[in-house]
């Protein structure tokens, strides 16, 4: 009679309480499962949808097109992986000495906050054009921006053809090869195609120069070219990615600022696993300590780690989701907003969230700034995209205007490579 009372209001007896280990195991491979296949779906669809069913039909593919699926990709397929590589590609060219050497020369890395706005300028201009339709006009504005900046120091002899060609490869290897390393699956034909359409489009824009450098002169499709870029990028690096004094004072003022937040009892395993990120080349042309095997091993576990639970425990992210770092122009003044920022808060909005929500807390408890910070400092009334750059450089509105212009009416937004098919 004791035995049969024993168990009232107490535990599950054992065989019951196993009893729920199959259901829990079923259910959550079938919650595996579900995420994977959404997301997996949501990649088909895009082709479906596009029409790009297959290998031939790449070549018909348009830079209106090509813009709207490096634009799912930077903001709803891959937005953390895909941001990040496009700023490690910028880092990256640090690591050629008539780059670093250029940009050293310039001062505009002299101190903490020139280092961040220049950084952060480049990529502005860079998300400006990519990720908003061709027609519209903080495209023009924006590539009008880069070649007004570049062409002082292109006409001085100071930037080659070559330095242009190697920094627009980069764009177009590097997120791909992320992707490939690091995310839940690596990209379709179609969506390196369409990085590789409207790179070609954004170097034509900008005036580089392929015949004489790259294998060939006409490509069938964005894939073909994506493939002769790489491969002449690959060679270009053997060649003039070598260590140099100008790459390690570069690397020395902004890896600062990817480490900021790091604690103090961390940052040997982040530095580190930055190393694994740089590779071999890189580290050698940085003169930054290689990373150790024990570190090397970890990074391709939390990278391993984060990639299993994106495809099997997270649905795909949803449309009011789509991630965004800059907002529309504000009605008054007609500046831009940055909603981003690694150490220093450049053209980001005061506001309540931003100054005092978590996020700012937790900056502050390391010792960062929030926007608002500082007064003008770091522009928190926003930006106009014909400002940026140097402040040297705040004049060209007539060569910015007529270069406009010619974007408006001459850039051609249908395949890039019709001639070639």
């Amino acid at each position: 009679m004791g035995n049969s009372t024993a168990n009232i209001g107490g535990a599950a007896p054992p065989a019951q309480a196993s009893g729920w280990a199959p259901l829990i195991v079923t259910l959550f491979a079938l919650y595996a499962v579900l995420c994977s296949y959404l997301r997996f779906q949501r990649r088909d669809a895009m082709h479906k949808k596009l029409g790009f069913t297959n290998g031939k039909s790449l070549s018909r593919m348009t830079v209106i097109e090509a813009q709207s699926i490096v634009q799912y990709l930077g903001q709803l397929e891959f937005p953390k992986l895909y941001y990040t590589s496009v700023q490690f590609a910028l880092f990256k060219t640090y690591g050629i000495p008539t780059i670093s050497g250029l940009l050293m020369a310039t001062r505009e890395f002299s101190t903490t906050e020139n280092a961040s706005k220049r950084y952060s300028d480049t990529e502005i201009l860079i998300q400006e054009f990519t990720f908003h339709h061709p027609e519209n006009e903080r495209v023009h504005k924006a590539i009008a921006r880069m070649n007004y900046i570049h062409s002082g120091y292109q006409k001085a002899g100071k930037i080659s053809n070559a330095d242009l060609l190697y920094t627009l490869s980069v764009f177009i290897t590097e997120p791909i090869t992320w992707v490939k390393k690091y995310e839940w699956r690596s990209m379709t034909d179609m969506e390196i195609c369409a990085i590789g359409v409207l790179w070609k489009s954004i170097g034509d824009a900008m005036g580089i120069q392929y015949e004489g450098y790259l294998s060939k002169s006409l490509w069938k499709d964005g894939l073909e070219f994506y493939e002769d870029i790489s491969a002449w990028a690959e060679q270009y690096e053997q060649k003039y990615m070598v260590p140099a004094e100008s790459n390690r004072k570069l690397a020395n003022e902004l890896l600062p600022l990817l480490l900021f937040f790091v604690p103090k009892s961390a940052e040997v395993a982040a530095r580190n696993i930055v190393g694994c990120l740089m590779g071999e080349r890189l580290c050698k042309a940085m003169i930054y300590p290689a990373p150790t095997k024990g570190f090397a091993r970890l990074a391709s576990v939390i990278f391993a780690t984060r990639a299993f639970v994106l495809r099997y425990l997270s649905p795909p992210r949803p449309e009011f989701l789509r991630v965004s770092h800059f907002t529309d122009a504000d009605p008054k003044t007609g500046r831009y907003h940055w909603k981003t920022y690694l150490v220093q808060p450049m053209y980001n909005k005061p506001g309540f969230m931003n100054r005092w929500g978590p996020e700012a807390w937790f900056v502050k408890a390391f010792g960062g700034s929030v926007p608002g910070d500082k007064g003008k400092t770091f522009c928190p009334e926003g930006y106009k995209i014909e400002e940026m750059g140097p402040k040297g450089m705040k004049k060209g509105l007539a060569e910015m205007k007529a270069t406009e212009q010619r974007l408006k009416t001459e850039r051609p937004l249908g395949c890039p490579f019709a001639f070639a098919a």
